[in-house]
């Protein structure tokens, strides 16, 4: 057995729950009383969704219904970056939604320093979007997860291939 251990953390968006929510949120903005009429829609399109409504009141009841689809799915709304809402065609209303994939190098910095700050015994190691914790003891290794989960990062980071 190797005498290292090691995790990556990770920051993605599962897109096929993403997708499942969308459907969700779609199914019950056509049956809702309050919708009825109304040009609201929600559209992924590559790594953004496109949500557009009749007014800013009804877009954000569409976002408050896509949000409790996407939790109720396991998906983090931090991962969201939302535009600023924009008039779009036939008098509606039009917000576009990123979202982040990735630990950036913002965030990875951050990572980096608070592991460096806790004083356990592991190395720390960036890969793109990713970062790779190591350590012999598989015991830091949990104390690092838990120190992260702890901590004000504002991404959805999930801890993988723990060997």
């Amino acid at each position: 057995m190797s005498s290292e251990s090691s995790f990556d953390i990770v920051s993605k968006v599962d897109m096929q729950e993403l997708n499942n929510a969308i459907q969700q949120a779609e199914k019950e903005i056509a049956t809702r009383f309050d919708f009825k009429g109304s040009k609201s829609s929600i559209k992924l399109e590559k790594d953004q969704l496109v949500v557009t409504s009749d007014d800013e009141f009804k877009l954000q009841n569409v976002l408050d219904i896509l949000h409790a689809k996407m939790t109720k799915r396991g998906i983090s709304i931090k991962n969201l970056d939302y535009s600023k809402v924009e008039p779009a065609a036939s008098s509606t209303v039009r917000q576009k939604i990123s979202m982040k994939q990735g630990v950036d190098q913002e965030n990875s910095k951050k990572i980096n320093i608070l592991i460096r700050d806790s004083k356990l015994k592991v190395k720390t190691q960036v890969q793109g979007d990713q970062i790779r914790v190591t350590g012999k003891s598989r015991d830091d290794l949990q104390a690092v997860i838990a120190l992260l989960r702890k901590a004000e990062i504002p991404l959805d980071l999930q801890f993988v291939n723990l060997k």
